[in-house]
């Protein structure tokens, strides 16, 4: 069909001697349509197959994770793939009946973010069985080398943030150590590379390790638990920024605000203004906005055949005080 187009405008170009000014004028817009509509048929939008790409959330009233798929979605659209969002609302079985039934749809490839990493696995070998291209995002399932991994190294951020916390304290020091859900990957691997850290400082003593469920009123009520006890706390080392914050709500309204520090991950909106209003102290910024789109870019590959990497690592940063102003600024642009 292009070619006939092309060929077409190309004879009344060639008969155009015999023609008046205006069918000569006609000829030329003739041609300058063609090759608009050629070009546009050769764009990198339109020249993309249409493909059929689900991302199975473990739980989107997570801001972290909102803020992510909502990156890989608008990266999708972009390159004119249907986007299709599942919420597992904090259920890895939930996910794995949502990653059923888009096996049985046909999907082109299918995105998990898992919630909990053992009930993921079951899931993301099913769609592998169904010879459906599938990836993990954010958080790894049991085992994670049966499909490709996008997301942070969290061992790392675990250790960044107990690295920071060591140093603010001197090496010597109480501290307590809120955690993300049992099972779930990033807390687990986060509090390992806090525990791998804190081999390098035998001075500073854990009073408490405890789960709050990535919650800020869990963190809050944690906290003003062990105020209550009495006991010389000098830092909170939080999993995520919500219980970070919760953490630093109980010290605030116990009269101690700066004299115990307070860092988490994740580096939300509302952490990242905490930290520039000299309140929590610091937090590791996930970059879950690159994580997302980087996760679609591979899933593109993925449907198209294409050989791609195991793993796709986006570095943390630390964010304190003094950094924290370009971060912020970067927002409000």
């Amino acid at each position: 069909m292009r070619k006939d187009i092309f060929f077409c405008a190309f004879l009344q170009i060639k008969t155009k001697n015999k023609e008046d000014k205006k069918h000569e004028k006609r000829s030329v817009v003739a041609l300058m349509m063609a090759v608009g509509m050629i070009v546009g048929m050769a764009s990198p939008a339109m020249a993309e197959e249409e493909y059929k790409i689900a991302w199975v959330d473990g739980n989107l009233a997570n801001e972290s994770n909102a803020i992510c798929s909502d990156a890989a979605k608008a990266y999708a659209e972009e390159q004119g793939v249907e986007f299709i969002l599942l919420d597992g609302q904090g259920s890895g079985e939930n996910q794995v009946s949502q990653i059923e039934t888009l096996i049985s749809q046909g999907v082109d490839c299918i995105i998990v973010q898992p919630y909990d990493a053992a009930a993921c696995q079951v899931g993301v070998e099913a769609a592998i069985d169904a010879e459906i291209p599938v990836l993990v995002t954010k958080t790894t399932i049991e085992d994670n080398s049966i499909c490709p991994f996008v997301g942070q190294d969290d061992v790392v951020a675990g250790e960044m943030e107990m690295e920071w916390m060591a140093e603010q304290l001197g090496g010597k020091g109480n501290i307590v150590v809120i955690e993300g859900p049992t099972g779930i990957s990033a807390a687990i691997q986060r509090n390992d590379g806090i525990v791998k850290t804190l081999e390098k400082y035998p001075d500073i003593e854990v009073l408490h390790t405890q789960p709050a469920d990535w919650n800020r009123d869990e963190g809050m009520a944690l906290m003003e638990t062990w105020l209550q006890e009495g006991k010389q706390i000098d830092g909170v080392v939080a999993h995520n920024d919500e219980m970070a914050l919760g953490a630093y709500d109980a010290i605030a309204d116990a009269g101690k605000a700066g004299e115990i520090k307070v860092i988490g991950i994740d580096a939300i909106d509302a952490a990242k203004k905490s930290v520039a209003a000299g309140e929590l102290d610091a937090t590791v910024l996930q970059d879950v906005e690159t994580i997302g789109q980087k996760t679609v870019e591979v899933a593109i590959q993925m449907c198209k055949g294409e050989e791609v990497e195991d793993v796709y690592d986006v570095d943390p940063v630390l964010l304190t005080k003094e950094n924290i102003n370009e971060y912020v600024a970067e927002e409000a642009e």
